[in-house]
């Protein structure tokens, strides 16, 4: 079953923060009380190891076997008073039965041990108050004549307890307190994910001019904004060609089966001559020949567009390939009597897609013959050049101007179509030729001068 409840990005980034702030945390809150703890227990041990050492030789055995006891310390305060810091001292002999204790004991008694209890520091009690003990055997002549034990309160002891219950309590509140820190400063850091957040629902297809601001800070969020914004410009960019191209093969193709319904509706207005009939027929079959290649070029585009062309790689003959774009023009070439001067210093392969190829060159050589004066001459030479073949077709055509030369590419332009009214055309060839060159990794120049000519330059490798 899908968990419909989940945390929002900042409560996310503060609970992860308080998730590794309370490790932290708690880590020091143990070295702490343990550091206390164990500090406490050396000091109460080594004092009652201390007194101890005091006692230890204060019971002693005569030659008759009589107990002889140095009291002279029980005038100590400690000895006498439980209030302030009190020791408890008392004696037994090798029957482990009382021979003496300190005043302060009065009628209580500490309990003797069992003998694997010696030398062991235990906690245990007297009159309901907690006091740790030591107890060690009486040696005199290498025998135990008897035992003593001291005791101490661990009154101190109860710091411990007291800063255990500190820590144990402001330690969920140091957390929520660090969480709410934490969201803080969340909030304030994803303030620009919310900002693009807010930019990205106000963008909508007939608005896609708005950027998301950049943060002050050029860290993460700033390049997440940059590469966004980057995003945005190429998608307005595909945006804007996708409706020009739209309009522009709209309006191209209405204009042919404009002419081809105006034609026809003309033809049925009343009888004519068989010559007329033939001669209007042709004409919208010229049409229809020019309606159908412009679709072909649309369908051709679109197919680049949307990079749905596998690209067969096998070994292509320039040579064949200039050839035969020149043959495939040879009627336009006859009409215009224009002169194909070919350079081929040998024969030239390149690893590549023969079809795309075939495309990029025809549509090259139409367009120089199309521009092309009559009686002109078109200079066609294949060299090779740092290990790379290059390919320059030279017309001395109609030229293109200065300012055009940027725009070339774009589909259905056409530089200064006006002035050329008897030049037909679609302005969508050059536009397939930088496609198929970057898809083919070819690189394409070219350089033109009005009224004087055109050059087109291909380096393929």
């Amino acid at each position: 079953m899908t968990n419909k409840f989940s945390f929002s990005f900042k409560n996310r980034i503060a609970f992860n923060y308080i998730v590794s702030g309370s490790i932290l945390i708690a880590f020091v809150f143990l070295f702490i009380f343990y550091i206390v703890r164990l500090s406490v227990n050396k000091h109460i041990n080594d004092e009652i190891y201390i007194e101890l050492q005091k006692h230890i030789d204060d019971v002693k055995i005569d030659v008759h076997d009589t107990y002889l006891i140095q009291v002279d310390q029980w005038a100590a305060v400690e000895h006498n008073s439980v209030d302030i810091n009190p020791v408890f001292v008392q004696f037994f002999d090798n029957n482990r039965e009382l021979i003496d204790k300190s005043p302060n004991l009065n009628s209580l008694n500490l309990k003797l041990q069992s003998e694997d209890q010696n030398n062991a520091f235990f906690n245990t009690s007297l009159n309901n108050e907690p006091i740790r003990q030591i107890q060690r055997p009486i040696i005199q002549n290498n025998k135990i004549i008897g035992y003593v034990i001291v005791a101490m309160s661990i009154d101190d002891f109860e710091i411990v307890v007291i800063l255990e219950r500190v820590l144990l309590i402001t330690f969920p509140l140091i957390l929520i307190v660090l969480f709410l820190i934490a969201r803080f400063f969340a909030g304030r850091s994803i303030k620009p994910i919310n900002l693009i957040t807010e930019t990205a629902n106000s963008i909508t297809k007939d608005n896609l001019s708005q950027r998301i601001p950049l943060p002050i800070n050029k860290d993460e969020l700033h390049q997440l904004s940059t590469k966004i914004n980057e995003l945005l410009d190429r998608i307005e960019s595909a945006v804007e060609r996708e409706k020009k191209f739209t309009s522009d093969a709209s309006h191209e193709l209405r204009t042919p089966l404009a002419i081809i319904k105006g034609t026809l509706e003309v033809l049925i207005r009343k009888p004519r001559e068989k010559e007329e009939y033939e001669s209007k027929i042709n004409y919208c079959i010229t049409e229809v020949d020019r309606l159908n290649n412009l679709v072909d070029q649309l369908l051709l585009l679109a197919r680049f567009e949307n990079q749905k062309h596998n690209i067969k790689y096998e070994s292509v003959s320039i040579n064949a390939l200039v050839l035969d774009s020149i043959s495939r023009f040879s009627k336009q070439i006859k009409e215009k009597n224009i002169q194909i001067k070919s350079i081929f210093l040998k024969d030239f392969y390149i690893n590549s897609d023969n079809y795309l190829l075939s495309i990029i060159f025809s549509n090259i050589i139409s367009n120089a013959i199309k521009y092309s004066k009559n009686e002109a001459q078109i200079n066609i030479e294949v060299t090779e050049v740092d290990g790379k073949v290059n390919c320059i077709i030279e017309d001395n055509g109609v030229g293109i101007n200065p300012t055009d030369l940027k725009n070339i590419y774009n589909s259905f332009y056409r530089s200064n179509a006006e002035n050329h009214p008897e030049i037909k055309g679609n302005g969508i060839g050059l536009s397939i030729v930088k496609r198929i060159c970057d898809l083919l990794n070819i690189s394409i120049e070219i350089s033109s001068i009005e009224n004087q000519g055109t050059t087109v330059k291909l380096i393929l490798s």
